[in-house]
Order: C-alpha cells, then structure tokens, then sequence
C-alpha cells in the first residue's frame, strides 16, 4: 500500500462543509455540483470527497496502491482471506479519476476503494488561507481514526492491505474502564490508520490534515473561533506521533485533527505501549480552565 489517496463522507450540509473547508482549513474546490463537492490539499485533484446524504459519517476511503502489480496482488490476498473484491474500473474509476479500481467492505461497513493512477491537477494548489501547505508528499492525505466494536477485526483486515502497527495507547477514562487504541501505518507518516474498540454514534472519531509550519495550526484555530467552529480538543502534543495539534468539530459531528510535526516511520522504529493519548493539552472546551 501506498498512501490514503482520499477521504469520502456523507455529509447533510455541504454548504456549511465547503465553508468549513476553505475558509477554516484551507482547502480549495475541486468540483462541485449539487450533490457533491470534491476539495484539494496539494497537486491531486481532489483528497476529500463530500456527497449528500444523511449519514453524517465517513462512508469510503481511498487508498493508492501504487501500481498494478501492488492492486492485484491486494485482490488476490483479499479474496483468499475470503473478502468479496468488485471491480469497479468504469463509472466509479471515472467518477474518482483513477485510472483503475476496486473496492472491498471493511469490518465497519466503511466501503475500502483500492486504486491506481491518480489525477493529477492542472492549476497549481494554492490554499486561500494555509500559508506553508499540507504534508502529504509521500504520505498521502492524512490520517482516518476509526470506532467501532471489534477493534482486533479493523486491525486483521487492514493488516492484509499492508499496514504495519506503529503503536498502542491503552488510556483509562474512567475508574475501572479504558479505551485501547491501535495505530497503523503504511508508509513514513506515524499513522494512516488508527482503531479504538468502543461505542461510539459515528465509525469514525476524527480525520487529520497536517500543516509545514506550526503558525499555521495557530492561525486556523483563531479561524475556527472566529468563524464559530467549536473546538472540541484544544491545543495539545500527543505522545506517540509527537503532533501538536488541536481538534474542531465538522459541519457532521466528528472532528478534524489540525497539526504539525508529526514524527515519520524509519527503519529502526520500536512499537510502543502507552498509557496517556496527549502530554499535555487536547482538553474539551470546558476543561481548558480550572473553576473559581
């Protein structure tokens, strides 16, 4: 596996999403039409992918594999396993701007598309507001945090993709209960993937967009407060990744992760077992100042 090519989310509002993502995060359109919206982070087309509907959730991502040789070999080690694998080279292909496509349901029901030869833009990526870019050379979109009830099945299934464990953080959240995440990678970034077995209303908690410069991370999140975005994790560093970060609230309910720095994968990298998701920070709103 390459790199996470692209997010797609069933969104009710897409007016108040493109607000979201342009005058917040700092993305640009793509395409746009009544019932869908597709936004760029760099030289692709596009990286996310909002169509109408009810859901409010995330619905399907995109992962490149690279070449056709990686594609088929996925399919055959998926089919083996005994997933079902449809391909979708046509209309689908056409409508994502892949030269191929597959696709394959995950434990979560998320719609896994497995492609290759993205569409590369003709206009340069210039956002309106993020100075310094987005991280994502080499490294693909971001990073997609995930819930649900079986967290060993998400980490079984996207193991046959080719994703490797970079970590654990087992941290308790209330005397007596704790909520165990497993983060994966396929590439340099520390995770493209990350599970959490618990109940949670939406299959996934949050997805991350990285910045060069931290003075971007300060900058959006003034924009946040100023546009009327809530803040649902404050600013904060986490232990594993190293991202300085905050968390806002979308337009759907989960959050978007906003963050520099995050540490890369090398060679000698050791799994690591930790007891805390942040060093300090990523308080909700209301913890932020201790009461008088």
């Amino acid at each position: 596996m390459k790199e996470l090519g692209y997010y797609g989310f069933e969104v009710s509002d897409l007016q108040a999403w493109e607000k979201f993502a342009v005058d917040v995060v700092g993305m640009t359109i793509g395409r746009k039409d009544e019932k869908t919206l597709s936004l760029r982070l760099d030289e692709h087309a596009y990286r996310l992918v909002l169509e109408q509907g009810p859901a409010d959730d995330v619905t399907f991502l995109g992962f490149d594999c690279g070449t056709d040789e990686n594609l088929d070999a996925l399919i055959q080690r998926l089919q083996q396993a005994g997933h079902s694998v449809e391909d979708r080279t046509g209309e689908l292909a056409a409508r994502r701007l892949v030269n191929r496509i597959a696709v394959v349901e995950d434990p979560l029901g998320i719609r896994v598309e497995l492609f290759v030869g993205p569409t590369i833009a003709e206009a340069p990526f210039v956002s309106p507001v993020t100075k310094s870019g987005f991280v994502t050379e080499g490294l693909g979109a971001g990073h997609a945090v995930l819930v649900g009830p079986d967290r060993d099945a998400l980490v079984n299934f996207y193991t046959l993709l080719g994703f490797e464990i970079s970590d654990y953080i087992k941290q308790e959240v209330a005397p007596g209960v704790a909520i165990e995440f497993a983060f994966m990678h396929c590439n340099g970034r520390h995770h493209t993937l990350a599970f959490a077995g618990a109940p949670f209303p939406k299959r996934i908690d949050h997805f991350m967009v990285e910045v060069r410069d931290s003075t971007d991370v300060g900058l959006a999140y003034d924009r946040a407060l100023d546009n009327g975005v809530p803040i649902s994790r404050t600013l904060g560093l986490h232990p594993n990744d190293r991202m300085f970060s905050f968390y806002a609230a979308t337009p759907s309910g989960f959050s978007m992760e906003y963050g520099h720095g995050g540490v890369e994968i090398g060679p000698d990298w050791e799994i690591a077992h930790y007891d805390h998701v942040s060093v300090w920070g990523h308080r909700p709103p209301a913890a932020e100042a201790p009461s008088h």
